[in-house]
């Protein structure tokens, strides 16, 4: 088997090839791709012996599946009524801005961010929200606090990436 089908396998193997846990098997396999490559539909219909229409119809339907790639950190900015009225096109606007987003454009080059739009996140209380990887929620979210969040994730990001550097340096010259 191609060692790129390996984990794939596993995840099919632990839901025990069940075509009632379709869903659960994707949104595993997209947490491990970040998306849902074409190629990994066509092996999952192949190998639970369902149509690959079946596995792309489900992956299509459901909002919460990408057929594209997607950034490490999935910022989403809602849009709903009342984040709307309090001001959610603006933030919007400015987080593209700061991650230098052209139009039309939704992931970083360098795979980082990926910033959607959505209709609701059932927080209206705390309008506008925007929430980052589905858990770090940001409520009364203006664009100068949105932007600083970003700029610390980036920043963390820097730090992680230097010290992952220097301790391939120091381990080299050994």
């Amino acid at each position: 088997m191609d060692r790129k089908f390996e984990r794939l396998q596993e995840i099919i193997e632990s839901h025990e090839g069940r075509v009632s846990h379709l869903i659960a098997i994707l949104q595993e396999v997209q947490e491990e791709y970040r998306y849902l490559p074409e190629e990994v539909l066509t092996y999952i219909a192949t190998a639970m012996d369902i149509s690959p229409a079946t596995v792309y119809g489900v992956a299509t339907f459901y909002s919460q599946f990408s057929l594209v790639p997607r950034g490490k950190y999935i910022v989403r900015v809602c849009d709903g009524t009342a984040c709307h009225v309090r001001g959610s096109e603006p933030i919007h606007e400015a987080l593209r801005e700061s991650l230098g987003l052209a139009a039309g454009q939704t992931t970083t080059p360098d795979m980082q961010f990926t910033v959607e739009t959505v209709s609701c996140l059932g927080a209206c209380g705390l309008a506008p929200v925007v929430v980052i990887n589905g858990d770090e929620v940001h409520g009364q979210t203006t664009k100068e606090s949105i932007v600083k969040a970003v700029k610390k994730i980036v920043s963390q990001e820097q730090q992680e990436e230097n010290k992952n550097s220097s301790e391939m340096g120091c381990c080299q010259n050994a």
